[in-house]
C-alpha cells in the first residue's frame, strides 16, 4: 500500500483465490491498528515546532524504516536537513545511488550542538539512550515502531514521543487480506498466532499456526 501511494504507476494488488495463504502475525491482535502515517508525521513536526531549543531524536532501523521516515517527511513538505547517526548513513547513500532521492541529509558528528537545536535527528533504536545522545541539545526521544501502540513499551524505552509507524501489517490489514484472498487454509507464523487463529475460527476459515524458530520482535 505504501509503495502504491508513493508511486501512482504501481499496479494495484489484485487478490486471487489460493489453496494456502502463509501470513505473518507480528501485530495479530485487535489492539494493533496503525494510524495513517501522515498523522504520525504531523505529530513529529508539531513536536519539533513547539521545542525550538531541543531536537527530536527518532529511533529507526537503518534498512527501510529510516528511509521511509525521510520520504514521509519530504512528502509532508519538510525540506530542511535531516541529521543522521553514523550507522544510518551508508544505507541512505545506497538508496540515493539507486535513484531514491532523500533530500538534504547531514551527519550529527559533523554538526555542532547549537546547530542541532530545533532539528530532526534519526538514529538506530539502540542509540536513543546511549552516551552518543548526550551530544544532542536536550533531545526529545521518539521511536517509530508498531509496538508504540502499547504505552508500557514506550515507557520501558523512555520514549517521550511514541510514533506508531510500522512496515508490518496491522490487525485490519491481516484480516482483510485473508478475507480478500479467501484461501482454502491459512498458515500463521511470526508473532501473535492465537489472535488470528481465533478470528479465522470465528469466520469458519481453516487455519493453523506454523511453529517456526526465530524472533518476531524485530520491529521493536
Amino acid at each position: 500500500d505504501y509503495k502504491r501511494r508513493a508511486d501512482p504507476t504501481c499496479a494495484p494488488f489484485v487478490p486471487a483465490a489460493c489453496d494456502v495463504l502463509i501470513t505473518e502475525a507480528t501485530f495479530g491482535l485487535p489492539v494493533f491498528i496503525h494510524p495513517p502515517i501522515e498523522e504520525e508525521i504531523a505529530r513529529l513536526l508539531e513536536t519539533r515546532a513547539r521545542n525550538p531549543d531541543r531536537c527530536v531524536l527518532v529511533g529507526a532501523y537503518a534498512l527501510g524504516k529510516a528511509q521511509r521516515l525521510i520520504a514521509e517527511l519530504r512528502r509532508a513538505g519538510y525540506g530542511e536537513a535531516i541529521y543522521l547517526h553514523g550507522a544510518l548513513v551508508q544505507m541512505c547513500r545506497l538508496y540515493e545511488e539507486q535513484g531514491v532521492p532523500l533530500g538534504p541529509i547531514a551527519l550529527v558528528m559533523d554538526t555542532t550542538k547549537e546547530a542541532l537545536k530545533g532539528q530532526i535527528v534519526l538514529c538506530p533504536p539502540a542509540a536513543l539512550n546511549d552516551r552518543w545522545a548526550r551530544r544532542l541539545p536536550d533531545p526529545i526521544t521518539a521511536l517509530a515502531s508498531g509496538w508504540m501502540r502499547v504505552r508500557q513499551r514506550a515507557r520501558q524505552r523512555n520514549v517521550e514521543l511514541p510514533l506508531v509507524i510500522s512496515d508490518h501489517a496491522d490487525w485490519t490489514e491481516l484480516t482483510q487480506t485473508i478475507a480478500e484472498v479467501d484461501p482454502a487454509e491459512t498458515w500463521i507464523t511470526h508473532g501473535r498466532e492465537d489472535g488470528l487463529l481465533r478470528w479465522c475460527e470465528l469466520q469458519q476459515r481453516p487455519a493453523r499456526a506454523l511453529a517456526l524458530a526465530g524472533m518476531f520482535d524485530e520491529d521493536d
